[in-house]
């Protein structure tokens, strides 16, 4: 009752309201293949409501994504299945399921199979078992709230599960756009599967809610507009609204409808947390207390956990409980714990707490939480860090840190580990401990990075560890260099390292063939070949026959990028059956696969390339199965496989956590833009060096080449050499000095040309020797060189038949758009020498493939050295909007009923030449179809052919 005595009308929980259309979407998405949908949408819009309202509770499971710094190894997911049973008996259960055993450690499983060195295969198993206990336990719909707050390993889960092929849980996943980062997995679910998207309520929407709450009693529409524009419609903070004007007894009934008090006198805090603010005064000091332990907490935690936070007496407590449930800010749920009922809530009194009580809570919330079985290390790091105890937030930390190592959630362990190899408190033994569990090559982020070398170079100079402890932890320092892109200071802290190695052969050799990778800038083949040997030698030796995978990927990748041939015999024994190891046997044929690409063996590349995408989808390796499918996107460009590539080369562009795919697919998109787009010249130079200055950044010794070459080639079209040679410099050097010429089969051409632009004829002939003598001469790069050289000589028939050598050489492979630009040269190096007639003819014939290729700049260059009219002016005549004699000859053809192939069989020409002659012949006679052009054809007197 009010101070005034009238009665308070009685509030209740809104129904859903305005989401019948995000209903209907929601069931179908869940209904059909993949069965994987995404509600999006800020906080308070109802994204948690809309799900419920749809999945009853049998068959579904529900996982929550903690707001906190550090998650636990897919701790949503196992707290979900934790509080959803008591054990597995029952389950019959596969031995994978022991691989369970860290993140369930109170639960009867199989024993704990043999650990693997290799993380992404501790990880992929563990996932794997996690999916088989999904499938025993027969959830039907797995429902994961707060995905932006899920830790990466959870992510990868549920790519995973969205990845399988056999029968699986339905998947709703529910977050907040604005609060997914831009590397975040969550990125590749939501880019790829069904997405709602929540919006606002209108005011018709909000008087229907607003009236759900009060008895189905009409709400003025004064009163509607007026909630709508102080809560934009958001179903959290209209709800919020509704019950603070409820405690101030500003809402009356006035004419059979639910009113304001007063247009000049009420007033609705401008934000949530205000009004939240004003609804906690108005409760009693015993449920404020109720709802701090509770905003503490963070998670739904047992009455008794409430109490022992808060403070309160047990009998006090019990009442403040109940006070705090009634006021709707707490809620208990099914499994008898209480925690706020909207996250929003939570926070909003979180922030409130003063400094000096949050410790305390804090604190009290570990000592509540430490008696749990199994303890809850992660949120145990969190209270004690929280509460300033630096030993507990230690131990839990490690503890956390342990855990994940032990579910080869690297992610999880280094982001654990670094936050205690930050801490100033540490003494260094116990730095040194943590250094030796750090998986330092998993780390990310370039600010982490540099502090972690830090913290572990500072270590190795305290002379706290004895020689193989220091070469252990040097060692890995010595990669996490190298993947910082600091290739030479990396290669010397694992020369450094190897000889104290001595008693682990397979880190010496796993070290020793790092160093055997051609990626260092300075480094001589020799020197790599060198190291790889070595490698090679200790594998012999001292490593298993059945444990040897990896590292014969390893040496057959080394050799090939090496440019050296032997590497293929090394290839032929990298095994191919998922079954001996999925993950190395899928990196093997997504290496070899790119080499064979390297290696212009196209057929060898497609193969494998296509094999490891499969396998990658099929055991959910997903980043190689990324990697695979943008290797072949770069394949499909070389090859001329154009249709639909813009496309799949867009659905990369935004997949920031993974850079070097990012990287790869821009440069195939721009390349694909310069040819396809006249005009498109300064978009294209900007995508370029994008991708150049990223690839420099990287370190990668190799990614700057082709880059390079295309930005060369760019500014030798525009008639600016300079610039040319610019880009250009760096990039020759460096093949030059690792005397690998492979990598110079983009480059070599675009320098070659540059430096003969500039005048630098010495220059170049020596380029091309020494090309030539690196590289197999009768390739269509070393070709194009000898073509450029003699071109510059001023020798044009010479020059016209190397380059059409050039152009049967890629046309071999195939790569018909550098088989398509040597035919142009070479018909403009007939017309220079004075070949008017066959150079135009070869021209258009340039031209209608160009076409039928796709390629429109080389197309609209290739026009403007054709005849536009039909006049004679000698050698080869222009036909204007007449057909020229081999679109005759089609025509004549088509006349007798052949389809195109047919029509190119029987004129010796490709089926594309044909169609683009057709296509031609149709522009002319203003026709669009084939059976038009015969009836256009015939009435203008073209006569069928007839048989020879």
């Amino acid at each position: 009752m009010a101070a005034d005595g009238r009665d308070l009308p009685a509030v209740g929980t809104p129904r859903l309201i305005g989401r019948n259309d995000e209903l209907t979407r929601l069931a179908a998405a869940l209904a059909s293949p993949p069965g994987v949908v995404l509600v999006s949408g800020e906080a308070g819009i109802g994204k948690s409501r809309l799900v419920r309202e749809l999945l009853p509770e049998p068959g579904v499971l529900v996982a929550r994504c903690p707001p906190l710094r550090e998650a636990l190894t897919l701790g949503p997911i196992v707290d979900a299945l934790r509080q959803a049973r008591p054990g597995v008996a029952g389950l019959r259960l596969s031995p994978l399921a022991g691989t369970l055993r860290p993140l369930f450690p109170e639960w009867d499983l199989p024993p704990a199979p043999e650990a693997l060195a290799d993380a992404g295969a501790a990880r992929h198993r563990l996932l794997r078992a996690l999916a088989e206990l999904l499938d025993r336990i027969d959830v039907e719909v797995l429902v994961v709230e707060d995905v932006h707050w899920a830790d990466e390993t959870t992510l990868e889960f549920l790519l995973f599960l969205a990845a399988r092929q056999e029968p699986r849980p339905g998947l709703v996943l529910t977050y907040r756009p604005d609060e997914v980062g831009d590397d975040s997995l969550l990125l590749r679910l939501s880019s790829r599967y069904p997405r709602i998207t929540l919006g606002a309520l209108d005011v018709a929407q909000t008087a229907q809610l607003v009236s759900s709450m009060l008895g189905d009693e009409r709400v003025s529409e004064p009163f509607a507009r007026f909630l709508h524009r102080h809560t934009d419609g958001i179903p959290f903070a209209l709800e919020e609204s509704v019950r603070l004007l409820r405690d101030r007894a500003d809402l009356i009934r006035q004419g059979g409808e639910w009113v304001r008090r007063s247009l000049t006198e009420i007033a609705v805090p401008p934000t949530i947390r205000d009004a939240l603010a004003e609804r906690l005064v108005r409760l009693t000091p015993d449920a404020q207390a109720v709802l701090r332990a509770c905003a503490v907490l963070a998670t739904p935690a047992a009455e008794r956990d409430v109490v022992d936070v808060c403070g309160l007496p047990a009998d006090r407590a019990g009442t403040a409980i109940d006070e705090a449930a009634r006021s709707g800010l707490l809620v208990e749920d099914d499994r008898g714990r209480l925690g706020f009922r909207h996250l929003l809530a939570a926070k909003a009194v979180y922030d409130g707490i003063g400094g000096r009580e949050r410790r305390e809570l804090h604190r009290r919330s570990g000592k509540a939480l430490s008696a749990w079985d199994p303890a809850p290390v992660a949120v145990l790091a969190h209270h004690f860090r929280e509460a300033g105890e630096t030993e507990k937030w230690c131990e839990y930390a490690e503890r956390a840190a342990d855990l994940a190592l032990a579910s080869g959630d690297h992610h999880t362990a280094v982001s654990f580990l670094h936050g205690l190899l930050a801490s100033p408190a540490l003494p260094p033994t116990a730095v040194a401990r943590l250094i030796r569990k750090t998986p330092m090559f998993a780390s990310t982020g370039y600010v982490g990075r540099a502090h972690l070398v830090r913290t572990v170079r500072g270590v190795l100079d305290s002379a706290v560890l004895d020689r193989a402890e220091s070469a252990e932890i040097r060692s890995q320092l010595g990669r996490l260099l190298m993947h910082a892109g600091d290739y030479a200071a990396g290669a010397a802290e694992l020369e450094l390292a190897i000889p104290g190695l001595a008693d682990h052969p397979v880190a010496m050799a796993e070290a020793m063939s790092v160093l055997g990778r051609p990626a260092g800038a300075t480094w001589p083949v020799s020197a790599h070949r060198e190291w790889l040997d070595r490698a090679d030698a200790v594998v012999r030796v001292a490593v298993p026959e059945e444990n040897r995978i990896s590292f014969t990927v390893d040496r057959a990748t080394a050799l090939l990028e090496m440019g050296d041939e032997t590497g293929w015999a090394v290839a032929a024994t990298v095994p191919e059956d998922p079954a001996l190891d999925s993950l190395q046997v899928t990196r093997g044929l997504l290496n070899l696969g790119d080499a064979a690409l390297r290696w212009a063996r196209y057929d060898v590349a497609r193969a494998k390339l296509t094999r490891a995408v499969e396998l990658g989808e099929r055991h959910a390796l997903l980043r190689l199965r990324d990697m695979g499918l943008a290797t072949l996107i770069r394949l499909d460009w070389l090859t001329g496989a154009w249709s639909g590539l813009a496309a799949r080369v867009a659905e990369f562009a935004d997949l920031a956590e993974e850079p070097l795919i990012q990287l790869d697919t821009t440069l195939v998109g721009a390349l694909l833009q310069s040819a396809t787009e006249p005009g498109s010249e300064a978009e294209v130079e900007r995508k370029l060096t994008l991708v150049l200055e990223a690839a420099r950044q990287r370190g990668i010794v190799d990614m700057p080449l082709e880059p390079a070459a295309a930005l060369g080639r760019l500014h030798l079209a525009a008639g600016c050499p300079e610039p040319a040679l610019a880009v250009t410099e760096e990039p020759m050097a460096v093949v030059a000095r690792k005397q690998i010429w492979l990598w110079a089969a983009e480059l070599a051409p675009v320098r070659v040309e540059a430096l003969l632009a500039a005048g630098r004829v010495a220059e170049a002939s020596a380029l091309v020797a020494e090309f030539a003598a690196g590289y197999p001469s009768a390739t269509g790069a070393a070709l194009c060189c000898r073509a450029l050289l003699t071109e510059a000589t001023g020798d044009h028939a010479g020059a016209a038949r190397e380059w059409a050598d050039a152009a049967a050489a890629w046309a071999a492979l195939p790569r018909p758009y550098d088989a398509l630009l040597a035919r142009e040269r070479a018909a403009m190096c007939l017309l220079a020498g004075g070949s008017r007639a066959p150079a135009l003819e070869q021209l258009e014939s340039v031209l209608a493939d160009c076409v039928a290729l796709g390629a429109s700049a080389a197309a609209s260059r290739v026009r403007a050295h054709l005849p536009a009219d039909p006049v004679w002016r000698g050698g080869r005549r222009g036909y204007g909007d007449q057909l020229s004699p081999r679109e005759l000859e089609v025509v004549r053809l088509l006349l007798t009923g052949l389809t195109n192939p047919e029509i190119a069989q029987v004129l010796s020409r490709s089926p594309k030449t044909v169609a683009a002659q057709l296509n031609s012949a149709m522009r002319k006679h203003r026709v669009s179809s084939r059976t038009a052009l015969a009836v256009s054809a015939t009435q203008a007197g073209i006569t069928p052919a007839t048989a020879d």
